[in-house]
C-alpha cells in the first residue's frame, strides 16, 4: 500500500448525520486555515496532540472496504481537509481505485488550488460547504483577511459548478443571523448555484454549549443557539430565491 501520511482523530465506519439523505464512512482530519469562534472541532482545527495522530491507513482502509456495501460515500471533514490535500489525494485515489467507493469532502472552499487539483483528477464526488455570513464576523479573521478568503470561497463555489460536482450548501444560523443579509449573498453567488444540477441547502442552528464545546465559549452564549423561529425565517429566504432547502432544528426551543 502506498505510504499515506495523514493526521487526523479518527473515523466513524457508518454515520447517518454528515451528508444529507446519505449514510457516510466519515473521517475527520486535523488543521485548519480559518479560526470560527463557534468552531466546534477547534482542537482539530489547531492540531491539538491529544486529538490528532498519524492515521492508521491500513486499518481505515479495511474498515472501508468492510462498510462499504452499507455507505454512500467517504466522507472526509475536518478541521479543513484540503490543508494535507497532497496526501488526502493519495488516499481518495486509493478508495476509488482499489475499493470503488465515492468520495464527499466537506470544506470551507477557500483553498482554491488543491480543490482544483482533487476535481480536475475526479477524486470528488460529493462537496459539502459551509455559507458563514458575515464572512468577517465568522471566519475568525480580520476583515482585510476575511474579504480575500470569501472572495477565495466564491472562486471556490465557480469550480465546483464548472466540475458539475453535487454540492450540499449549509447556512449556520446565529442569534444575529439576518435572512435579508442570507438573500443578499445568496444573489452573489446564484450565478454558480444555478449550475450546480444536484444542490441541497441546509438551514442549520449553530449549537453552543452544552451541545458542543466552541472555541469561543464567551462569544456562542451570546450568539448560539438560535430559537427556531429565526430558522424558518431564513429558510423562507432561502425558498423564496428558488432554492430547494431543508431546515435542521435542535430541540431545545
Amino acid at each position: 500500500m502506498e505510504d499515506i501520511r495523514l493526521v487526523g482523530a479518527g473515523w466513524k465506519n457508518v454515520s447517518l448525520v454528515d451528508v444529507v439523505d446519505s449514510v457516510t464512512f466519515t473521517l475527520w482530519l486535523c488543521g485548519c486555515n480559518l479560526r470560527c469562534p463557534f468552531c466546534h472541532n477547534w482542537r482539530l482545527a489547531v492540531n491539538d496532540p491529544e486529538r490528532c495522530r498519524l492515521l492508521d491507513i491500513e486499518r481505515l482502509i479495511d474498515e472501508l472496504d468492510a462498510s462499504k456495501m452499507l455507505v454512500d460515500y467517504l466522507h472526509v471533514t475536518g478541521g479543513e481537509p484540503l490543508v494535507q490535500w497532497s496526501e488526502l489525494s493519495k488516499l481518495l485515489r486509493l478508495v476509488k481505485n482499489n475499493i470503488g467507493e465515492k468520495t464527499s469532502v466537506n470544506t470551507n472552499l477557500t483553498l482554491y488550488s488543491p480543490l482544483s487539483r482533487l476535481l480536475r483528477e475526479g477524486l470528488v464526488d460529493h462537496i459539502a460547504t459551509d455559507l458563514k455570513l458575515p464572512p468577517e464576523v465568522m471566519y475568525g479573521h480580520d476583515p482585510e483577511t476575511a474579504s480575500k478568503l470569501w472572495s477565495l470561497y466564491e472562486r471556490g463555489l465557480a469550480l465546483v459548478a464548472d466540475y458539475g460536482v453535487p454540492l450540499e450548501l449549509r447556512i449556520p444560523v446565529t442569534k444575529f443571523s439576518k435572512p435579508a443579509l442570507v438573500s443578499e449573498y445568496l444573489v452573489k453567488i446564484q450565478q454558480y448555484l444555478s449550475k450546480i444540477g444536484r444542490l441541497i441547502i441546509v438551514v442549520q442552528p449553530l449549537l453552543g454549549e452544552p451541545v458542543t464545546t466552541p472555541r469561543d465559549p464567551d462569544w456562542c452564549k451570546l450568539f448560539c443557539n438560535p430559537d427556531n423561529g429565526l430558522l424558518d425565517e431564513v429558510a423562507g429566504t432561502v425558498s423564496k430565491l428558488g432554492f430547494r432547502v431543508r431546515v435542521k432544528r435542535w430541540l431545545s426551543s
